[in-house]
């Protein structure tokens, strides 16, 4: 079971909600062109089938995930401890650059144009930053060996 702050599920049934609309507009897109006739030739109707079974598919994965998954409340959590949902700005120890990370149950693809990069729960510098406090400094393991990060703050 995957845990999820209240903004990532809000996020998840957004998308299942774009899937449904996709979904209805390529069946639609399906009708119109097989009313056309002759569908050994109908190019338009073998590349609609072929998307409405990947929005299918997407369609199945993304409710799976929805009924596995567990929303996390941040309600009793103290205001300077970083858990699930949050945004963190940290000072890396080696080189002193600022990076600024949210703390996701499950790390999306990253935005274009986008200053703050997901970082999964279960990942080795999500379980350095969960639960740690502004002003402590975490150690995280990674390929490349140990790094350290001061918490600046919880944005």
């Amino acid at each position: 079971m995957q845990i999820v702050s209240p903004d990532e599920m809000e996020r998840l049934q957004k998308k299942r909600q774009e899937l449904y609309d996709q979904k209805l507009d390529v069946q639609d897109r399906i009708r119109k062109a097989a009313a056309l006739g002759d569908l050994s030739e109908n190019a338009e109707y073998h590349y609609a089938k072929e998307e409405n079974r990947t929005i299918g598919r997407e369609l199945a994965e993304l409710e799976l995930k929805l009924r596995t998954v567990q929303v996390v409340g941040t309600d009793n959590i103290p205001k300077d401890m970083v858990f699930l949902g949050h945004t963190v700005k940290l000072l890396d120890m080696d080189d002193e650059s600022e990076t600024i990370v949210r703390l996701v149950g499950e790390a999306q693809p990253p935005t274009a144009g986008s200053d703050v990069t997901d970082v999964s729960a279960t990942s080795p510098m999500g379980e350095s930053l969960m639960k740690a406090r502004v002003g402590e400094v975490i150690k995280v393991k990674a390929p490349r060996g140990t790094m350290e990060f001061k918490i600046v703050e919880i944005l």
